[in-house]
């Protein structure tokens, strides 16, 4: 009987969200309203100089960004994957299948392929130049330059903050759910910038 009052008389367990987890949707809020900036920037240069947009959409290579943006779309998949395995708590490949794979497996392969996409980013950009499409020539191309630029860094700085999670892997000897949850930080940030691309790509190179 005893042993029955001690126990309910435990007070009860408070289960408070992640701060890193809630700081890192927060400032991803603040982003979604600098895009937003950038999108509006866009529309309202497209309103005021449609024939220059008639003009320059003709120089997009819109095959090549659609298989760019599938790279990085399938990116967010793998990222995710990773994040599975950081949830249970598994760092390290235990066999050569992808089944068997890491956390620090699926976002090598994710940095790889965010990596793809920049490169193939920056060789749009040097083909659009020869074009004479830069960023000074024109309304058209300040536009595509600053919006499709700014999200080029931001994945950037995602194939930053991957290297950063991988490293912190390899140095701590025990993985904890302090690490998983850098991962699955990252992994917040990481969709974010797959799902601002999407929109771009369709702004810019689908509905034009």
């Amino acid at each position: 009987m005893g042993v029955t009052s001690a126990t309910t008389s435990l007070p009860p367990t408070i289960n408070r969200p992640n701060t890193v987890a809630v700081g890192t949707i927060v400032w991803l809020g603040s982003e979604v309203m600098f895009f937003a900036g950038l999108f509006a920037i866009y529309f309202t240069l497209r309103s005021t100089s449609p024939e220059l947009w008639t003009s320059g959409v003709e120089k997009l290579n819109i095959p090549f960004a659609a298989i760019n943006t599938t790279i990085l779309v399938l990116s967010s998949v793998t990222a995710q994957f990773g994040v599975f395995a950081a949830e249970r708590l598994q760092h390290r490949r235990t066999g050569w299948s992808p089944a068997k794979w890491g956390m620090i497996e699926w976002f090598y392969l994710t940095y790889i392929m965010g990596a793809i996409f920049v490169a193939g980013q920056v060789y749009e950009y040097a083909f659009l130049v020869s074009e004479g499409l830069s960023l000074s020539s024109d309304a058209y191309g300040s536009a595509f330059y600053i919006t499709t630029g700014f999200h080029g860094l931001h994945v950037t700085g995602g194939l930053i903050a991957f290297l950063l999670v991988i490293g912190r892997a390899y140095a701590v000897k025990v993985f904890t759910h302090r690490e998983a949850t850098s991962a699955i930080v990252v992994s917040y940030y990481w969709h974010f910038v797959d799902v601002v691309w999407i929109g771009l790509f369709l702004v810019i190179y689908v509905l034009q």
